[in-house]
C-alpha cells in the first residue's frame, strides 16, 4: 500500500471503513482518489498491523490516536504520521507521507511571480519582526517557510525551530519538537529558546494568545520570526492577532508581512491542449479578452504520464501583503479586515490570490477552473 502510494506521488493514504467494505484512497496533487476497497471482514486485521507499526496502543478502539511509522521505500527513508480516528463502521486511519528528500525546495521552486519573488526575499532578510503565513491544512505553509529557512541557513546565524510535529530534517538548525504530555507546548519553547540568543525563530503555528504574545515580544526585541495561522486571505491574520487578545499598537509595529497562500494543479506538459477560453471564465478571475492577447491558454487532457487526469505535480499561489505606515495606521486604529484589504491594494503593497492565479493561467501553468477551485470564495 504504502509502496503503491509512493510511486503515485501520493501525500496521504486513507484507510476507510463502511458497512460492506473498506476503501482506500490516495490523495494525489491535493485530490481525493479511490484506489483499492477490501472486504469488511480485513478492516480489524489491516487496522491492527497499520496502529502496531505506528506504536499505538491496539486495545484502545473508542478513543483517537496518533504515531508515527517509519519505512524505506525504494532506498528512501520515509515518515509516516498516522492519525486513527473512531467512526460508526471502525477506525479511520490517515497516513500523511512524508519524504525526507522530495519535500525540502527552494525559493525558486514554490511557483512566485518575479515580483514576489524579489518582494519575498527582501522581506525574509530583515533583521527583526513577524512573518506570518497563512492558509488551510496541507496548503504548503510549512514548506515555505522551510524555504526561507534553507535560503537565511548560514553559519553565522542561529536558527531555532519550535515544531508540532518536526517534519523535516534541516542541517544546522536546532529544532525542537511539541511534547503536550509533559507540558512542553509552542509558548513554553519560545520562552525558553529566548535565552539562547538567536537571530531567527520559527514557531510552528500560533493558536493561543500566549504565544503570540510572546512571539510579538520576540519580534519588538530584535529577532526575525517566523509563524503560521490558520485563517483565509492574508488581511484577516491582523485581526486574528488583535482577536487573540495582542493589543492593535503591537500588532502593527511587530508584523512586518503576511503572505497568504494556496496549491494549484500544474498541467501535465506532455498531454495539455490549447484552448480559447470563455469570457464570463475570464471576468471570474479578472480577466479580459485585452489582457489574453498574444497569450495561449491551456486545457486539462490527460494521459498515460498524468494518470488520465491532465495534471501532474502542484505550484503555490501566494497573495502577499507587505506593511507600510499607512497599514501601521489602519491597523494600530483598529480597522475592519475590508479596508486594510482595499488600502493594500490600492497602493500596490498587495496582489490577490486571484490575480496570481491569473498570471499563472496567462503562463500556461494551469487553467482557470483550477484558480476558481481555491479562490474564487475569497473575493
Amino acid at each position: 500500500m504504502v509502496e503503491a502510494a509512493v510511486e503515485e506521488r501520493a501525500s496521504d493514504i486513507h484507510v476507510e471503513p463502511f458497512a460492506d467494505r473498506v476503501r482506500v484512497r490516495y490523495r494525489v496533487d491535493g485530490v481525493l482518489a479511490e484506489r483499492t476497497s477490501h472486504p469488511s471482514h480485513l478492516h480489524a486485521p489491516l487496522l491492527s498491523r497499520l496502529k502496531l507499526m505506528a506504536n499505538m496502543d491496539i486495545a484502545e478502539k473508542r478513543k483517537p490516536q496518533d504515531g508515527r511509522i517509519g519505512v524505506k521505500v525504494q532506498g528512501r527513508d520515509l515518515d509516516i504520521r498516522a492519525s486513527v480516528l473512531p467512526s460508526n463502521h471502525g477506525e479511520s486511519m490517515v497516513m500523511r507521507i512524508l519524504d525526507q528528500e522530495r519535500g525540502l525546495v527552494s525559493l525558486e521552486e514554490l511557483g512566485f511571480d518575479a515580483a514576489d519573488y524579489a518582494r519575498f526575499r527582501s522581506i525574509i532578510r530583515r533583521p527583526n519582526g513577524i512573518f506570518l503565513v497563512t492558509g488551510p491544512t496541507g496548503s504548503g505553509k510549512t514548506t515555505t517557510l522551510y524555504a526561507a529557512l534553507k535560503e537565511l541557513n548560514r553559519p553565522d546565524v542561529k536558527i531555532i525551530t519550535a515544531e508540532d510535529p518536526v517534519e523535516y530534517q534541516l542541517q544546522g538548525i536546532n529544532q525542537c519538537q511539541v511534547r503536550q504530555k509533559i507540558g512542553l507546548d509552542f509558548a513554553r519553547i519560545l520562552r525558553a529558546m529566548l535565552r539562547q540568543a538567536p537571530n531567527i525563530i520559527l514557531v510552528g503555528e500560533i493558536r493561543d494568545r500566549e504565544t503570540a504574545e510572546i512571539a510579538v515580544q520576540a519580534a519588538l526585541t530584535g529577532h526575525l520570526v517566523f509563524s503560521t495561522l490558520h485563517t483565509n486571505d492574508a488581511p484577516s491574520a491582523l485581526t486574528r492577532l488583535i482577536d487573540m487578545g495582542i493589543k492593535p499598537f503591537l500588532v502593527s509595529a511587530s508584523v512586518q508581512a503576511v503572505m497568504a497562500q494556496r496549491l494549484v494543479r500544474v498541467l501535465c506538459p506532455h498531454c495539455r491542449q490549447p484552448q480559447r477560453a470563455e469570457e464570463s471564465e475570464l471576468r471570474a478571475i479578472g480577466l479580459d479578452a485585452e489582457a489574453t492577447r498574444g497569450r495561449q491558454l491551456y486545457r486539462a487532457e490527460g494521459c498515460a504520464r498524468c494518470d488520465r487526469t491532465g495534471f501532474r505535480g502542484r505550484v503555490g499561489v501566494f497573495e502577499l501583503l507587505e506593511m507600510d505606515s499607512g497599514l501601521r495606521e489602519l491597523v494600530f486604529e483598529g480597522a475592519a479586515t475590508h479596508l486594510v484589504r482595499e488600502r493594500a491594494r490600492v497602493t500596490g503593497r498587495m496582489t490577490t490570490l486571484l490575480e496570481d492565479g491569473a498570471r499563472k493561467v496567462l503562463s500556461g501553468t494551469t487553467t482557470v477552473p483550477e484558480i476558481l477551485r481555491i479562490a474564487h470564495s475569497l473575493e
